[in-house]
């Protein structure tokens, strides 16, 4: 379908799905917009997996390290597969159900799936999820698969967010240029001046701290910092972290989940708890202030969502490094610190319906402006 001018569309209501890479939940959102403004933010909602769902997703995502063909779902793949519909779908019932909402009032999903493997260098990232299955189970149309058409054209597939982003910042108004970084199990940025934007990922966000955590306490996170305000940085180890190749990788560039826990894992060595997680949370800072020598100026603030905004360590340690610009957490500009990412595949599904591009150039390295994304109509 063509792209239209912002002119001639009329905003819809969307619902957007994320379950990212932290794999603890599907986050839901609805948000009204014609694809590129935003005319309304709707309700929120979090939807927890139990232990045994992610450790599954787990498994799966161990598995998929070996897979070479993105449609292949063997064994335990189709089972989270199976998991993940599941999951979504009861989200969505209960969303609806808890806010009263007719589901023939949702114009589409936005569903993203849950990432098991990107390797976008090999041409190949896998998210698993049946959208045709969500559509039939739902009875609204499914949009969903986003990454494949970027990544098959010669891009990264990721980030897929910073179009938002940049409606977001358009909507607040405020001083550019300024940087929206979410910080899930993968952190990434999206710098805008102006209309101009650049983005990538910056590096680990959670996943190092989560796993780091998991493997020595049994606990899933780092509850509010807490290990890594009690413990002490190991400043030569953050250096060490920062001579991995992909941080002397100008943006467009991103990551797979797992790119760093063996080369961080061989250079913290046998560290304590809470010295391990203090030096963790700070490479996931050190990354972020890493990626300022690939940027045209240095933002005059930062607005930080995801789950790492939630961690007041990490949020002290993002001002120290990013000094003098403002960091804040996105709930202090009225934003979602939980829900920036489910909003933002409620806005791409409707840029997807209307031809509109889902990621640019400096964005994922796209040849072109591209759009994305696999329409799902629920069959009757």
């Amino acid at each position: 379908m063509p792209a239209q001018s912002a002119s001639q569309l009329s905003s819809m209501p969307a619902i957007g799905l994320m379950c990212g890479t932290s794999q603890d939940g599907v986050d839901v959102a609805l948000l009204e917009t014609d694809g590129e403004t935003i005319a309304r933010f709707g309700p929120t909602a979090y939807h927890p997996l139990t232990n045994e769902e992610r450790a599954l997703l787990r498994r799966a995502t161990a598995t998929a390290a070996g897979l070479t063909e993105r449609t292949a779902r063997p064994g335990i793949i189709a089972e989270a597969e199976t998991l993940v519909n599941r999951a979504h779908g009861e989200a969505v019932e209960a969303f609806l159900a808890a806010n009263g909402l007719d589901p023939a009032a949702v114009a589409v999903i936005g569903f993203h799936g849950q990432t098991l493997l990107h390797r976008p260098e090999r041409g190949l990232t896998i998210q698993i999820g049946n959208g045709q299955a969500l559509a039939d189970r739902l009875g609204r149309p499914v949009v969903y698969d986003f990454r494949a058409a970027d990544v098959a054209a010669g891009g990264q597939g990721a980030p897929l967010a910073p179009l938002f982003h940049r409606a977001l910042v358009r909507h607040a108004g405020g001083e550019t240029p300024v940087a929206v970084l979410n910080v899930g199990g993968v952190a990434n940025l999206t710098f805008i001046d102006g209309e101009d934007v650049i983005a990538c990922d910056t590096g680990p966000g959670n996943a190092l701290i989560d796993d780091f955590l998991r493997q020595r306490t049994g606990e899933p996170l780092d509850i509010d910092g807490r290990a890594a305000a009690a413990g002490t940085v190991d400043e030569p180890t953050i250096d060490c972290l920062l001579t991995h190749p992909f941080f002397f990788l100008p943006p467009p560039k991103s990551l797979d989940r797992n790119d760093f826990r063996d080369f961080a894992a061989r250079t913290l060595g046998e560290v304590g708890v809470e010295d391990g997680a203090a030096t963790l949370t700070a490479f996931t800072a050190a990354a972020v202030a890493h990626t300022l020598q690939h940027l045209p100026r240095g933002p005059k603030r930062w607005i930080v969502a995801g789950g790492g905004a939630r961690n007041p360590t990490l949020m002290r340690m993002l001002a120290e490094r990013l000094a003098p610009a403002r960091v804040e957490g996105a709930q202090e500009v009225g934003w979602s610190v939980d829900s920036l990412e489910a909003q933002a595949f409620a806005y791409l599904a409707v840029r997807s319906l209307r031809g509109l591009p889902i990621s640019l150039p400096t964005t994922t390295g796209a040849p072109r402006p591209l759009t994305g994304g696999v329409l799902a109509e629920p069959r009757s």
